[in-house]
This record gives C-alpha cells, sequence and structure tokens, in this order.
C-alpha cells in the first residue's frame, strides 16, 4: 500500500503522506532542520516511522530523475534563445 499520494485537492496535489496533510516536503524540512525521527513521530503522533522512511524515499528517487544543468549551460541557452 503507498504511503506516498498525490491529491489535487491536498496542498495542490503536492506528495504528502496518506491519510495526512503533510507533505513529503514537509518532513524532509524537519529532517534537515535538525528533529530525528523520534522528534517528528512524537510532534506528529498520526505519523508512523515507515511514513518518514517513504518521505525519504521518495525524495531520493525524485533526485535521481532530475535532470542537471551547469550555469554554464543557462548562460549558453539564455545566448541562444
Amino acid at each position: 500500500m503507498p504511503r506516498i499520494i498525490f491529491d489535487p485537492k491536498i496542498l495542490n496535489g503536492k506528495a504528502i503522506i496518506k491519510g495526512t496533510r503533510i507533505s513529503v516536503e514537509f518532513v524532509i524540512e524537519l529532517l534537515s532542520s535538525g528533529m530525528s525521527v523520534e522528534e517528528i513521530l512524537k510532534e506528529y503522533p498520526h505519523l508512523k516511522k515507515e511514513d518518514i522512511l517513504a518521505a525519504l524515499d521518495y525524495a531520493a528517487k525524485t533526485l535521481k530523475q532530475e535532470e542537471i544543468i551547469q550555469p554554464s549551460e543557462l548562460t549558453k541557452k539564455k545566448i541562444a534563445a
């Protein structure tokens, strides 16, 4: 069962934890601010550890698909336009 879903009626269709209005982005921000998984679970008791791990997995997979554009390529594209 997927833990990460997209619902156009919630947060404009951003990736969210199923059954919540908590976005993957928000979970990643909490972790990057230094909160531990345990602290997040205490602050948001309706989340499960698996939800946080699913958010990390989703973020990692999304970044793997990211197209890398070097600053020099941006300059070339602007000149060509």
